[in-house]
């Protein structure tokens, strides 16, 4: 067998630099509270954007138009369009593939443990819903009802993330759990409340969509990239019957795979074998891309299955997501202008203080009565590691009402006096419910640290 003796090439020097230089962006990017500090930056710099001389310029790129198109066909969008609705799937994509996960084998796996997030955001809805219609009951204000139902679910965990690592599995899937369903609920809310008429043609569409998913599944196709075609399909058929279409991402996170495609023989049998038919022909006949191309082939197929679909997805596009995605959702949304809002109105004031109380009060307390009668009853259980403390730190998160509350709130009012003081006080209550859900996150870590070196 003749052997190759010739000396491994010596690696040029910016090759050296590049490589650790990503080696260390890779470990930076593995921090959760570097995502967190990412979209709070974004936040902060489109609020001030947003409110400066140059507020302008920034209505100015979220409208611009992008248009895309084939032959006759084209599609024209606003920037900001593209981003929540578009760019946003993603993140529901990887969101849904999360919870796909907890449901197979985390804490959301029995039935008890699942009703836990439903029951919390229940009651995360019914209390702000009530303490806003106390406020503003037989007013005309009181059309904004369902303003401080909603929960931002990108907010909510990028603020969670500022926490780091030390925050328990179970609080962060009990808050995305959570936030999925309030955001469904809030879907819901505008189809029943809000929308004149649905389109269930797209209904049916994004139906052939789900189906689609099923026969690539059964047909064994493992490929990421092909099931961007079915999920294009829901997307499009959720949009057109009138439903946020971001949902078509959750649809995909929660039908994806927990499992790898069936495979004639273990993945990592495959790699065995394969290698060692690869070292033997590359030995006979050297750098032949032909005579290579089989083994290594397997080797990528037999590498890809060693992890679930539904790990692959999240392995893949969470860097994406946490430090793309988010920061330019972030951008796009958090740029409510302080300006128009007159509280010298007292329906105005009403609209303001209803809002802030339901979300900040209401929202954790909400949650809170929810989990606790639940549990109390025995009807469910805390998930593992997660203390009453972890469960009021999901309650105060889900106050972040913000992208989803300001949507409604344009919807509920047609008085452009209300709608604004709608949305600055969903911007302040959302701020209020960060700050404090971070507080209470520190207080609640270090109490743990103390009684855990007590212990």
């Amino acid at each position: 067998m003749p052997e190759n003796k010739s000396a491994p090439p010596s690696i040029p020097r910016p090759q050296v630099l590049t490589e650790r230089a990503l080696s260390a962006l890779e470990r930076f990017s593995h921090i959760e509270a570097v995502s967190g500090i990412a979209l709070l930056i974004a936040a902060l710099a489109a609020l001030a954007w947003a409110n400066s001389p140059y507020a302008e310029s920034y209505e100015h790129l979220w409208h611009t138009r992008i248009t895309l198109g084939v032959g006759a066909f084209s599609v024209s969008q606003s920037l900001h369009f593209l981003v929540n609705d578009g760019l946003m799937t993603i993140f529901f994509l990887v969101v849904g593939a999360e919870i796909r996960q907890e449901i197979h084998d985390g804490a959301l796996s029995s039935f008890k443990m699942a009703l836990l997030p439903l029951g919390a955001a229940l009651g995360g809805v019914m209390m702000p819903a009530l303490i806003y219609l106390a406020i503003n009951h037989g007013t005309v204000a009181s059309n904004g009802w369902a303003v401080p139902t909603a929960t931002d679910i990108a907010f909510a965990v990028g603020v969670l993330a500022l926490l780091g690592r030390s925050i328990p599995g179970g609080v962060r899937v009990l808050l995305l759990a959570l936030a999925i369903i309030d955001d469904i609920v809030a879907i819901l809310i505008i189809a029943l409340f809000y929308t004149s008429s649905l389109d269930y043609t797209g209904l049916a569409i994004a139906l052939g969509g789900v189906l689609l998913i099923f026969m690539f599944q059964r047909m064994g196709i493992g490929k990421m990239a092909l099931y961007i075609i079915p999920g294009a399909i829901i997307w499009y058929g959720l949009f057109k019957t009138g439903v946020h279409p971001t949902l078509a991402g959750v649809l995909l996170g929660l039908l994806s795979p927990v499992r790898s495609i069936p495979m004639r023989e273990r993945p990592l049998e495959t790699i065995q074998r394969s290698f060692h038919e690869l070292v033997e022909r590359y030995a006979s006949k050297g750098n032949d891309g032909h005579s290579v191309t089989k083994p290594l082939k397997q080797i990528r197929k037999a590498e890809r299955e060693m992890l679930s679909p539904v790990q692959r997805i999240q392995a893949a596009l969470h860097p994406w997501v946490a430090f793309a995605i988010m920061p330019l959702f972030a951008l796009a949304n958090a740029g409510v202008s302080l300006a128009g809002a007159n509280l010298e109105n007292a329906l105005s004031l009403h609209v303001f203080v209803a809002v802030i109380l339901a979300l900040v009060l209401g929202k954790p307390v909400g949650v809170i009565l929810a989990c606790f009668v639940l549990v109390k009853t025995k009807v469910c259980e805390l998930p593992s590691g997660v203390t009453w403390g972890g469960v009021s730190l999901v309650g105060l998160l889900a106050g972040i009402g913000f992208t989803m509350s300001i949507f409604i709130a344009s919807l509920a009012f047609d008085d452009a006096s209300l709608l604004s003081a709608a949305k600055l006080s969903v911007l302040c209550a959302s701020g209020i419910a960060a700050v404090v859900g971070l507080t209470w996150g520190w207080v609640h870590l270090a109490s743990t640290r103390k009684s855990l070196t007590a212990d």
